[in-house]
């Protein structure tokens, strides 16, 4: 079952003026860089989405099944992007090299979320695209996927296509957990749900892995990591939270739709929360605020990043409060 409010905790509020406007309930897990649980904060065994913070086990399937990509191109697999003109045309690259175009693309045409580049694009007399959508990365590694192993690309997104079965095995791999219930992205991918710790689990296990491991997959998931930490802009976008907390900490963090995050310290310390709400505007500050308070970071470096975060409260014009982890 999906957690509560009464299996949940309070993670941030926003204030304003020093009043308490609103309050973001949710649950939370850190992973000791061992792989043990150090904190739960609410019903962590509880059924959710992860929406898009399970991007980087679906990019590492399509590794797994023979995908050519690296450096940026790999990085893009897993992002959730900002629509620019280098997002578009890195996904564009990937579609060209599986001799593919944008009208393959199964995920919804959208504006960009970037404001300059969806300005420019309305100035140019431009439209919303797949490529723009902040999925088309995953989307195009997905069709390259199919390509290379000569399944249809038609039909990619269906649940019971070859491609999402291997995506779902690998998922069950990582997460430890069988995958039963299965719902629709909002990019038309299928998204599974499973618990809190179980997604923290799988994304400890590809943030720590190592290219010269034994193991091909592990191989492929520090080769992904590598990928991000490298182009950390083309995971959301320059000036962006996880962008920014990948180029300042070196932190592996993906956001997900309806209130997800996680995020691994360089020394292997995991995050993954849920707010209730489904609102993610206060996940950033909670997550690095944890790993703050396990000592995977220092109380300055996270306090300098959070200031260049989206977390002030404004007023009449000025800032009048912020929104702010309690954990």
């Amino acid at each position: 079952m999906p957690a509560t409010p009464p299996a949940s905790v309070e993670l941030a509020v926003v204030d304003r003026n020093g009043f308490v406007e609103s309050r973001h309930v949710g649950v939370a897990v850190v992973l000791a860089p061992d792989g043990t649980e150090k904190l739960a904060l609410g019903d962590v065994t509880a059924a959710f989405l992860p929406r898009s913070s399970m991007k980087p086990l679906q990019a590492l399937a399509c590794l797994s099944a023979g995908a050519d990509l690296a450096d940026e191109r790999l990085a893009i697999s897993m992002a959730s992007h900002c629509g620019t003109d280098r997002h578009a045309e890195l996904a564009r690259g990937i579609l060209q090299s599986a001799g593919l175009t944008e009208d393959d693309l199964g995920c919804p045409a959208a504006w960009p979320t970037d404001t300059a580049s969806r300005d420019e694009l309305v100035r140019d007399h431009g439209a919303p695209s797949p490529l723009r959508m902040n999925c088309s990365g995953k989307h195009a590694a997905m069709l390259l996927t199919c390509v290379a192993n000569g399944w249809s690309t038609a039909d990619y997104l269906d649940p019971q296509h070859p491609l999402q079965v291997h995506i779902r095995e690998v998922l069950e791999r990582l997460v430890g957990e069988r995958m039963t219930t299965t719902a629709i992205d909002g990019c038309g991918a299928p998204v599974y749900a499973m618990s809190l710790v179980g997604l923290a689990r799988a994304i400890q296990r590809i943030a720590t892995s190592s290219e010269r491991s034994p193991f091909a997959l592990h191989r492929s998931a520090g080769a992904l990591v590598r990928a991000v930490k490298e182009h950390p802009w083309t995971i959301d976008g320059p000036g962006r939270p996880d962008t920014i907390v990948i180029e300042r900490l070196g932190v592996f963090s993906k956001m997900g739709a309806e209130g997800v995050q996680v995020m691994t310290a360089p020394d292997g310390t995991t995050v993954a929360l849920k707010m209730l709400d489904g609102s993610n505007r206060a996940g950033w500050a909670v997550a690095l605020r944890l790993l703050e308070r396990a000592g995977a970071l220092s109380a300055e470096a996270v306090a300098d990043t959070l200031a260049l975060l989206p977390l002030t409260v404004s007023g009449g014009g000025g800032v009048v409060g912020s929104i702010r982890a309690v954990v």
